[in-house]
């Protein structure tokens, strides 16, 4: 018979066991939670009834969150992206502008890597479109083969931290805090981390010149105008979607759902706006935004007014001409198939995980491994400091062999409350989880960076020319993972960058709390007659006028 004792590390020490061999996570975690479930039930831990908690979980925390439908439409919206050119774009047209100095190179595939960022919300398809894109580029100018390979990989991480995350929206639902909470909190070191990424491209071009030269002045094809034109092309569509997702989920328009679901149709705009076969139909579209910002105007003077509802009307009828327009385009037909595939694949994934999370969980909670762990933790020598030491090591190393997603519902789960009394000293209650989410989510950037299985790595490995040796791709990695442990240094150390966007919580003293009754007006009616209709109205008798 196993003491009660052990049955929490046993489980934990299995997990890591199967992971290490190899064994799918999903069903690894499902297959340890009954198998550990039913030895407690013949050793009377606890009784057969406990277990139906996991199909109750299942149904009632997993299929029914609403919340998790934002990660199909991000996926959705992200992929399409990916291959409708704008990255092509963006990166051409900000190469161009930053081309003259050292570096420049670099500092557009950052400041593009900050900006699909925030409208794609996957790291493969950032990762695989800018190394397409940049990288022959980079190696045209004879830019040095690791920075080159390590920027391309780092800004493809930088999709990680920038809202729309899908890293930040599964943390959130995992922690229990609102996605728009998470998205302001994670604004901080996003910005942070462009800093540090271009800082360091500075400090490279002068002290390596020659490894981040400038794009000599012929080979500069556009200037002015037409070069502020393109940067514009790419820029404002992006802003405008940007707006649709992030802009109404700030402004309480919109759920995370509603904003992912707007920035898939969004998305699907934009495709067909940039296809060379819609041609003149443009001008539907054009119509339809003038209408959009005709009701705006309206709105601000006479919401629901019948123009206010004409204008947003053709606002309506382009979108959805564009949309219709699209399923009549074959090469965009078959990029949406592809878009759904990728998103069904994805979605089946973290439900799969999820599913089986929630039957280890269960049964890690029933074999008393909540207590075990806190225990476990909460003793740990420089109390709150050594707590997000070890944690943020401990999620550092175990990134080596899992997966973002399977970290985020596997490991966040039980420290969550630990976590959630050892910090609200630190920054408050209502800051506490978001302050340790977004330090997780920086800390999970890496998986994709470090040797030799961050996937980053992986795909630029896969699309990148022959003459580019794995060596310097895996070499090129370390100096960027090194500035992402330095921006989880700088999370910890100043957590004000974090809580700075966050509403300020309200003290509120119950004792000076005065609810005040207005007096009644009617002059004819006494105090008594009051009192007596009042009795009445909730069924009691009252008193007979003497």
């Amino acid at each position: 018979m196993i003491p009660l004792e052990w049955m929490p590390p046993l489980m934990f020490g299995g997990l890591i066991l199967f992971m290490l061999i190899g064994y799918p996570v999903a069903f690894t975690l499902a297959a340890l939670g009954l198998v550990f479930g039913f030895a407690a039930i013949e050793m009377g831990y606890f009784p057969a009834g406990f277990l139906q908690a996991i199909p109750q979980r299942i149904f009632g925390n997993v299929l029914s969150n609403e919340l998790l439908l934002a990660i199909p439409f991000f996926t959705f919206m992200g992929t399409v992206l990916e291959r409708c050119g704008i990255a092509e774009d963006m990166l051409d047209s900000m190469g161009q502008l930053f081309g003259p100095m050292r570096g420049g190179l670099g500092y557009s595939v950052i400041l593009v890597g900050f900006i699909l960022g925030a409208i794609t919300g996957t790291v493969a398809a950032q990762v695989i479109a800018m190394a397409l894109i940049s990288l022959p580029v980079m190696m045209r100018y004879k830019y040095n083969m690791r920075y080159a390979t390590g920027v391309l990989a780092a800004s493809g991480t930088i999709t990680q931290l920038v809202p729309p995350s899908l890293v930040l929206i599964v943390l959130a639902d995992q922690l229990g805090k609102s996605v728009g909470d998470m998205y302001l909190g994670a604004w901080g070191p996003s910005l942070l981390q462009i800093a540090l990424f271009m800082a360091f491209t500075f400090v490279i071009s002068i002290v390596k010149p020659e490894w981040v030269p400038a794009i000599p002045k012929e080979d500069r094809t556009l200037q002015g105008w037409a070069l502020w034109k393109k940067c514009l092309w790419g820029i404002i569509p992006a802003a405008v979607l940007i707006f649709l997702v992030l802009g109404t989920l700030f402004l309480g328009l919109a759920t995370p759902t509603e904003g992912g679901a707007m920035g898939a149709v969004g998305a699907i705009v934009l495709a067909t706006l940039r296809h060379p076969a819609l041609g003149k139909q443009k001008r539907i579209f054009w119509a339809g935004i003038a209408a959009g910002g005709v009701a705006t105007i309206i709105g601000i003077y006479a919401f629901k007014s019948l123009p206010f509802q004409v204008a947003i009307a053709v606002l309506y009828i382009a979108i959805v001409f564009m949309t219709v327009r699209a399923a009549t385009i074959p090469d965009l037909i078959a990029l949406i198939r592809q878009a759904y595939q990728t998103t069904m694949r994805l979605t089946a994934m973290v439900i799969f995980i999820l599913v089986g999370s929630t039957c280890f969980s269960v049964v890690f909670q029933g074999v008393n491994g909540g207590p075990w762990l806190e225990h476990l933790l909460s003793n740990l020598p420089g109390g709150v400091w050594g707590f997000l030491l070890f944690v943020n090591l401990f999620v550092f190393f175990i990134a080596f062999f899992l997966d973002f997603f399977e970290i985020v519902f596997i490991i966040v789960p039980l420290l969550a409350p630990i976590a959630k009394v050892l910090l609200t000293p630190v920054v408050g209650e209502d800051a506490a989880l978001i302050w340790f989410g977004v330090m997780l989510c920086v800390n999970l950037q890496t998986s994709f960076m470090h040797p030799p299985f961050g996937f980053a790595l992986m795909y630029l490995r896969g699309v990148a020319p022959k003459e580019v040796k794995s060596s310097d791709i895996y070499w090129g990695a370390l100096p960027w993972v090194g500035l992402q442990l330095i921006l989880v240094i700088l999370v910890i150390a100043f957590p004000n960058q974090v809580t700075m966007f966050l509403d300020k919580p309200i003290a509120v003293d119950l004792d000076k709390v005065k609810i005040e009754i207005p007096a009644e007006t009617d002059s004819g009616k006494s105090l008594e007659d009051s009192d007596a209709e009042l009795q009445k109205a909730f069924g009691g008798k009252s008193e007979e006028k003497k």
